[in-house]
């Protein structure tokens, strides 16, 4: 692997980061980098929130990952808080490269910096790639996702 920078996403980083979130089947459906006002105004959200953090992987000075971790405050687990892994994604081209599992434990060190008891993650079930790869990690399907649109 490439040396890999891990750092807190910038405005600047917002194109290169919705068009990560495009390159796949299920991304392509739902994604639409070319229009930037609502990633723009979705990154604003999240960079004020002090319980999210968008990281991006860069190699050569080119974002080629990304994931965004909330840390998410609770009763459950005598008080524990937890950590949220979501929108990982790592260019298809860097696929393999091991830049998806530096930014995974990378991020499971902040969550553990940050008191969290567990980290949690959703991988859609036609992504078996991207279990394996979970799973390769450590992490086990240990209870059933359900979502709802609203």
């Amino acid at each position: 692997m490439s040396t890999t920078v891990f750092r807190r996403a910038r405005r600047f980083d917002v194109t290169a980061i919705s068009e990560l979130l495009a390159d796949d089947r299920l991304g392509a459906e739902r994604e639409r980098p070319q229009e930037r006002q609502p990633y723009l105004a979705a990154f604003d959200r999240v960079d004020k929130d002090p319980r999210n953090l968008l990281v991006v992987a860069e190699v050569r000075g080119q974002v080629v990952a990304c994931l965004q971790l909330t840390f998410v405050p609770g009763l459950s687990n005598r008080g524990s808080d937890l950590a949220l892994i979501q929108a990982v994604r790592v260019q298809a081209a860097k696929r393999g490269q091991g830049i998806g599992a530096a930014l995974m434990v990378w991020a499971m060190d902040q969550a553990r910096s940050r008191g969290c008891a567990s980290v949690e993650l959703l991988a859609h079930e036609s992504r078996t790639d991207a279990r394996r790869f979970y799973e390769r990690l450590g992490f086990t399907g240990s209870h059933v996702g359900m979502r709802r649109a609203l």
